[in-house]
């Protein structure tokens, strides 16, 4: 009997290729695992939680992989991602979660609610942000930006993200 599926060992290998020296088997396998949507998530997930620098490659095909594929599931790795060492790792997760729409914008303003100490979240938060500004006719999130910007940005994001948060969300204040 044929089938269309690929099995996780297929998977895999494809993931293992992400860390190959050539720059055209890394390619190929970022191209085959996208193709593959969902069912490469979890795989492309783990890859990019690889903690060994050495794997750099990896983690940058992943999470350009991940950002392409734009599955919300990926939202919180492409969130720990925007804290990477490696500055083309937190870019590519941001471009991931402007990529996923409201599914990564509203991680990202939780994110920002209980971490914004962080100023690689911070960082990257802004460049997301700044991207959504022209989808925002309502102005929801020009004051998160303006938070971000501010002098004391640990203490002004926390409520700013909240109530951008809960105006996309439709929550009621108490």
């Amino acid at each position: 009997m044929f089938t269309t599926t690929v099995d996780t060992d297929e998977i895999q290998l494809l993931i293992a290729d992400l860390a190959s020296e050539d720059w055209r088997t890394r390619q190929e396998a970022r191209h085959s695992l996208v193709r593959l949507g969902s069912r490469a998530v979890a795989p492309l997930i783990k890859a990019l939680g690889e903690s060994n620098n050495s794997y750099w490659a990896l983690r940058w095909e992943a999470a350009k992989a991940l950002g392409e594929i734009a599955d919300p599931v990926a939202a919180p790795a492409l969130l720990r991602a925007l804290e990477d060492e490696r500055d083309g790792i937190r870019w590519l997760a941001a471009e991931g979660l402007i990529a996923m729409g409201r599914g990564g914008l509203l991680p990202l303003l939780e994110a920002l609610v209980h971490r914004s100490d962080s100023g690689r979240l911070r960082a990257g938060a802004h460049h997301v942000l700044r991207q959504w500004v022209e989808r925002d006719p309502q102005g929801i999130i020009i004051p998160v930006l303006k938070a971000l910007e501010d002098i004391e940005p640990v203490i002004q994001v926390p409520p700013a993200a909240q109530a951008a948060l809960d105006a996309l969300t439709g929550a009621k204040k108490a």
